[in-house]
């Protein structure tokens, strides 16, 4: 029965040419399923070797994460401060200077431009430990007092202490001024006492004043780390692409 079976599916192969042609098809197709699929598996291996990474940037990047992480534990930023007395803060993420805006009375508005900290000075420490040596840090500011009805604004080139206030230039700068570079006036204090202390006073009586210093120093030691975090998040993003 076996041997009849056998001999019937040899004559039904012998003269059915279709069966012929889709066996010998579907042979191929197998045949190139199998060439695709070991060429898969010769070039994944490629793949993930030309994805990783070198030891030179696995290293910086384990060097990143850790200074990350100790830093966000270490001296966790704080979510900056928006206002200060009579003046909005607008922070600058990812630049050095931070904007206040003001007003005083009905007609003046008032620009505060601060850089985070950008030099230092050493004071003498006082009491018995006089031979030591305090370092102060120094803040920029430029401070722009316009007035509606004026096309200038008196600007103040200021140092902020961290307790105090010192102007070094007063000058008018024209906003139609086509002056490439305009007097700036003397040098503050080559002026007479008595008019550096009345500028210091009209200062003092809009808000820019030793209060406002000390609130620029704490904004801005928690800004340098806002900015660090930032800039090590940035380049280990870079490396890791």
């Amino acid at each position: 029965m076996a041997r009849l079976l056998r001999v019937a599916q040899r004559k039904l192969y012998a003269f059915s040419p279709s069966i012929r042609t889709r066996t010998r098809e579907l042979s191929c197709r197998v045949h190139s399923l199998d060439v695709i699929s070991a060429s898969l598996h010769q070039t994944r291996p490629y793949g993930a070797q030309a994805m990783a990474k070198s030891p030179f940037e696995s290293n910086i990047l384990r060097i990143l994460r850790n200074e990350i992480e100790y830093q966000s534990e270490y001296a966790p930023p704080e979510q900056p401060l928006t206002k200060f007395n009579s003046f909005i803060v607008q922070d600058r993420p990812g630049e050095q200077w931070i904007t206040m805006k003001g007003r005083f009375g009905d007609k003046e508005e008032i620009t505060i431009e601060a850089t985070i900290f950008d030099g230092y000075a050493q004071v003498p420490k006082l009491g018995d430990d006089s031979a030591g040596v305090n370092v102060h840090l120094h803040i920029s500011l430029l401070v722009d007092i316009s007035k509606e009805e004026c096309g200038s604004e008196l600007e103040f080139v200021c140092s902020a202490w961290p307790e105090s206030l010192e102007i070094q230039r007063v000058y008018i700068l024209r906003r139609d001024s086509a002056q490439a570079i305009p007097y700036t006036g003397p040098d503050f204090r080559t002026l007479n006492t008595e008019i550096q202390n009345k500028f210091l006073e009209y200062l003092k009586t809009r808000g820019i004043n030793n209060e406002l210093c000390a609130f620029l120093h704490q904004y801005m030691a928690n800004k340098d780390r806002i900015e660090l975090l930032r800039y090590l998040g940035s380049v280990k993003s870079f490396i890791e692409k």
